[in-house]
């Protein structure tokens, strides 16, 4: 999976970015190190809800740029996280009925970015995607969005699933995708607020967040490949609830 281009190495160098609140998309600890200040990056780590996968040394090796990195190296953020409560917030405040989207492990850097460049059109009031399994803010997202990162809120939840019940329960109806699904995806209405669930490029949605949808909707597929990009369907539904909702600014 496709990772951020800068990275911090070396324990004093991650340990100064956790202090100073720098976005952070992951930390990679080299398997065997422990104790002293590996036992403080975990700690904060922690606190800050921060992935933290262990790897062998040979790895964190054959990742380095540098031949210093102790052990330790962090990949930065390409733009700040924003918070679930912060998104919810503003679709209250904007005078359009909410527009969440929710990717569950979207993987591809290059789908990401497009997303969020038609998510931004489209007028979502931001994008949800989970910590693990899936791609981050990257510097190859941030291209691939043609700027529309700096636009749209991003927030990182740990379960999609919870999360989906959260939203249910602010008051949104969650749509998600589905290639036999039983209604056609015009057919759920996207005038109420809404949570536009896009599942993984190979597999789709999870079953247990297919659970937690209200409508499941397909794609009308005439020819032999019978699913679409993840970065099209997103832009499709998308567009829907603007045709629903009436295409003025």
């Amino acid at each position: 999976m496709e990772q951020a281009t800068e990275q911090l190495e070396g324990r004093h160098p991650v340990i100064e970015a956790l202090k100073s609140g720098r976005e952070l998309n992951k930390i990679l600890l080299a398997e065997g190190v422990e104790g002293g200040s590996s036992n403080e990056i975990l700690a904060r780590a922690k606190e800050r809800g921060i992935v933290v996968q262990r790897v062998p040394k040979a790895k964190m090796d054959s990742i380095a740029t540098t031949r210093n990195h102790q052990g330790v190296i962090a990949y930065l953020a390409a733009k700040e996280y924003a918070e679930l409560e912060d998104i919810l917030q503003a679709a209250q405040n904007s005078p359009r009925p909410g527009l969440i989207v929710v990717l569950d492990e979207i993987e591809d850097p290059f789908n990401f970015g497009s997303i969020l460049r038609t998510a931004d059109g489209a007028g979502a009031h931001g994008v949800v995607i989970p910590k693990r399994r899936a791609v981050p803010l990257t510097a190859t997202v941030a291209k691939s969005s043609a700027g529309a990162i700096e636009h749209i809120p991003v927030a990182r939840i740990s379960n999609v699933s919870q999360t989906l019940e959260l939203l249910k329960k602010a008051g949104y109806w969650v749509v998600g995708t589905d290639v036999e699904a039983d209604l056609l995806y015009h057919q759920a209405d996207m005038t109420q607020p809404t949570v536009l669930v896009i599942g993984n490029e190979g597999k789709g949605l999870g079953e247990v967040v297919k659970k937690r949808c209200d409508y499941l909707v397909r794609l009308p597929m005439i020819g032999q490949v019978q699913s679409l990009n993840a970065g099209v369907a997103a832009g499709i539904l998308l567009y829907e609830s603007v045709r629903q909702r009436g295409s003025k600014k």
